[in-house]
């Protein structure tokens, strides 16, 4: 196998020098959507002063503002601090992550650019990215209604890769001493503590992918850990703005290379945790469905605040929990418009939700191993959506990073 140019050195952004980075980095959007009060915190904190919050939709938000409005007012907001030197050009580079949360002491990620054109969230299409779950396309138009008029994008999107001889990040952390260190801070809402450093030997790094891919030798070079609707989004603005590109055009636009966290799958701050589901408007009929399609050893339970704990009995084959509960789920929805989903991240969240949401049922879902989803998707399969998240809510990766995409 050839060289590849999956992997390139972006142009990263970054916050300027006296801007208080505690207020500028926030969690994804996709989080705590049931959660209107962790929003208004982060509200509160944040104010007026700069802050990835007024560049991105937090989806507790949909539905709940005028969109149109909103979206104009963040790609407002985005010009501004363009244009008053907010946001600073760090050259061409990558930013080793050292993340520690209130779980792990250390997590550590590479922030990458990479190739859409190699990426595909289509099950069975063999490229060197692949979704991990199944891709719902009707939540791409919402989010590419934000992406098309946007300058830049912020990513929440982890990928992982597997290093099992920790060649590639591991080294460049034990070596971080020689390298400059261009944040360093406490994230805000209990998210732990932040550390980035720049990486300038950006061909090194590359040609060390190249040689993992080679050594691997399954045709896999990364998969989606988290983000996969935002780099389909990243995917669906991109196919349609190169159709109207010369060849040479396309080479280089920004818009092709979305900007990401790349992580070993065997990092040992990695923890995967369930996805939860929530449902609104329940009928009585569910559960006693449900418990028919599913039968084993593995014990989870489901909770509603009328009927507190009930024991769910599962397979132990997590994969399987996965498919056969959403599968029973979206056929449920689809003959019951009146229910409603949400996907929690946290047990306590759930249970939390649940109890503020009268009428609603909580199922709490099994953990995948790191080895279920390597191995599900070098096999040409992909995992329900919204399967496993990687660390509990507070670990989710915050809004720092910036490229440009116009």
């Amino acid at each position: 196998m050839g060289e590849f140019k999956t992997i390139i050195a972006p142009h990263i952004l970054l916050p300027r020098k006296g801007v208080d980075l505690t207020s500028f980095a926030v969690i994804a959007c996709d989080q705590f959507t049931s959660n209107q009060e962790y929003w208004k915190q982060v509200h509160d904190l944040v104010k007026d002063k700069p802050s990835t919050y007024h560049m991105m939709f937090p989806e507790a938000y949909l539905g709940k503002v005028d969109e149109e409005k909103y979206i104009a007012q963040i790609n407002k907001n985005i010009e501004g601090y363009l244009s008053d030197g907010t946001l600073v050009d760090q050259g061409e580079c990558f930013i080793l992550v050292d993340r520690k949360t209130s779980v792990v002491d250390r997590r550590l990620g590479l922030v990458i650019a990479i190739d859409l054109e190699d990426y595909t969230y289509a099950k069975g299409v063999k490229s060197l990215i692949r979704a991990s779950e199944a891709t719902i396309v009707e939540r791409i138009p919402p989010r590419l209604k934000i992406r098309e008029n946007a300058p830049v994008e912020l990513p929440h999107i982890l990928f992982l890769f597997d290093d099992k001889d920790r060649s590639i990040i591991e080294p460049l952390y034990e070596n971080r001493a020689k390298l400059e260190k261009v944040y360093d801070f406490e994230l805000n809402q209990d998210g732990g503590h932040i550390s980035g450093y720049k990486v300038k030997n950006t061909d090194e790094i590359i040609k060390k992918f190249n040689d993992l891919l080679k050594k691997n030798n399954n045709g896999l070079l990364f998969i989606v850990g988290d983000g996969n609707h935002s780099l389909a989004t990243a995917k669906a603005h991109w196919d349609k703005i190169k159709v109207n590109l010369s060849e040479e055009e396309r080479k280089s636009h920004p818009a092709r290379y979305a900007l990401v966290e790349a992580l070993n799958i065997y990092d040992k701050g990695l923890i995967f945790e369930p996805i939860h589901r929530l449902l609104f408007n329940v009928g009585d009929d569910f559960l006693p469905s449900l418990k028919a399609k599913l039968g084993g050893e593995f014990k989870s339970f489901t909770y509603s605040k009328e009927k507190g704990k009930e024991e769910l009995l599962m397979p132990k084959n997590a994969p399987m929990c996965y498919k056969i509960i959403q599968s029973y789920i979206d056929e449920y929805l689809a003959s019951h418009k009146e229910v409603s989903i949400d996907y929690i991240h946290d047990e306590s969240e759930l249970i939390d939700c649940a109890n503020k949401n009268p009428g609603s049922l909580a199922i709490a879902m099994p953990a995948l191993t790191k080895g279920d989803v390597f191995d599900y998707i070098a096999a040409d399969d992909v995992l329900p959506r919204k399967s496993f998240s990687m660390g509990h809510a507070t670990e989710k990766r915050y809004y720092l990073e910036i490229k440009k995409i116009k």
